[in-house]
């Protein structure tokens, strides 16, 4: 494997694996890349507070470190594949994730939320296999953000997920109006829809099927099932 900027200059395999995948940013890239993100569009939506001068370098890091390879896609765009070699390194992102969601103070955690972040995470992991065939929106409304990053959509159309930060004109099937803690508590497992409308926190308006199955085809942070396993959720 080529050696990389900031040697430890020791033949030891944790260093040498450390070279690759401890610098800042390397492990979020490759979190983004491992849920499925390909183009650099893409890459940016889930890590938008690095710079795309950054993300550029990191991606041709990983690229001369045998990490990913790119791939022209039909309508020329580039694509970054994982190799075996970045394959290799799901159960280390995912064990390095479980390890953060037990070990890792969540309410001090919390403290670090960004909507589009969140809800672009929900985009990834939403289940629409409950929800019906026909096109479903549903809008989220965080009363406690700033003007301009109180409202989002996600609109589900058949197995297809968008996102939207802007009103795409589509009929609102549901709305859920909730501060933005709270909808990150549920997708990292650390409480329950039912739980938050029990306490008033959390309101859900409209189609009252899409609201009585919002915990199943939400699709939690794949994390949240550590915290379900060691009994932590609400």
């Amino acid at each position: 494997m080529p050696e990389m900027t900031g040697s430890y200059g020791q033949f030891c395999p944790v260093a040498m694996a450390a070279e690759v995948f401890c610098t800042r940013w390397t492990p979020l890239v490759l979190r983004e890349l491992l849920c499925g993100s390909r183009r650099f569009n893409d890459l940016r939506r889930g890590v938008p507070r690095m710079s795309p001068t950054l993300l550029s370098k990191r991606l041709k890091e990983l690229a001369k470190a045998g990490v990913i390879e790119t791939r022209k896609a039909s309508d020329g765009v580039i694509e970054y594949h994982l190799t075996p070699a970045g394959e290799e390194l799901r159960d280390v992102v995912m064990t390095l994730g479980f390890w953060g969601q037990h070990w890792v103070e969540t309410q001090h955690a919390l403290e670090k939320l960004d909507p589009s972040l969140l809800m672009w995470d929900m985009r990834r992991h939403l289940d629409p296999e409950p929800l019906p065939p026909s096109r479903c929106t549903v809008q989220f409304l965080f009363p406690d953000q700033p003007p301009a990053r109180q409202r989002y959509w996600l609109v589900i159309d058949g197995g297809d997920v968008d996102v939207c930060s802007t009103d795409p004109g589509f009929e609102v099937d549901l709305y859920v109006t909730c501060p933005l803690r709270i909808m990150t508590a549920i997708w990292m497992g650390i409480a329950t829809v039912r739980a938050e409308v029990r306490a008033g926190r959390l309101e859900l308006d409209g189609n009252p099927d899409l609201a009585s199955s919002m915990q199943h085809w939400l699709g939690l942070s794949p994390f949240a099932r550590e915290r379900q396993r060691t009994g932590q959720a609400a």
